[in-house]
């Protein structure tokens, strides 16, 4: 049987309860992923405007077309994820999709070979938040080497409450599930799920994947 206070506290909040004002975002970002787009741009910008500047015949409108068409779908997978936690939502920046989840939406945040939220029959990877195998065997074996020097035996090899710990990933997922966990009930937290299309970046995507197929037929 369940206290008073732990029944009060499991109930939603009431429909008249004013909502608290959103927090400052929280923003989750792949620095590795933004350093190796800004190359990638940089070296596309080179080599396109070489060609602009000194090839002959078709080649200019060539580059010209490879240009919007790539520099969009680099954007779109480097520069573009992110993840913005605040209060009231979850904020998903993926390459061609921005979805809003408000934390009453979320079911579950997960990191596998991916992190992954889901939410009812939906769900949703978080570009900006990658998984690095690597990284998560390093803590692992961190984790191991704590356990065994704990000369109290509180260490456990499966869970090491020392942040330091974690790879990366699997920290930013404890952090959004703890949100979830914490806010999921508040009145500012509820709504529908909001999926938008990143037009911004499909648009030059497809006009330049159109000209680069003009170009291609005229020869």
């Amino acid at each position: 049987m369940s206290s008073p206070d732990e029944s009060e506290s499991a109930r939603p909040e009431p429909a008249g309860t004013p909502t608290e004002p959103a927090t400052p975002d929280r923003v989750f970002r792949s620095g590795a992923g933004i350093a190796g787009g800004v190359l990638l741009l940089g070296l596309g910008g080179w080599l396109a405007g070489d060609a602009l500047l000194r090839g002959s015949g078709m080649t200019p409108w060539r580059a010209l077309a490879a240009l919007i068409a790539l520099v969009p779908l680099v954007v779109a997978y480097t520069v573009r994820p992110a993840v913005y936690a605040n209060n009231q939502r979850l904020k998903i920046r993926n390459p061609f999709r921005t979805i809003v989840l408000p934390w009453a939406s979320v079911d579950d945040v997960k990191a596998s070979y991916s992190c992954e939220v889901l939410s009812g029959a939906e769900k949703y990877q978080l570009w900006a938040i990658p998984v690095s195998l690597r990284a998560r065997k390093s803590a692992n074996r961190r984790q191991a080497r704590a356990a065994a020097a704990d000369p109290s035996g509180r260490t456990s090899a499966l869970g090491m409450p020392d942040r330091s710990t974690r790879a990366s990933a699997d920290q930013a997922v404890d952090d959004l599930r703890e949100l979830a966990e914490r806010h999921g009930r508040e009145a500012g937290a509820q709504g529908p799920v909001e999926v938008r299309w990143a037009y911004e970046i499909l648009a030059p995507l497809v006009a330049g994947t159109i000209l680069l197929a003009i170009l291609a037929l005229v020869g």
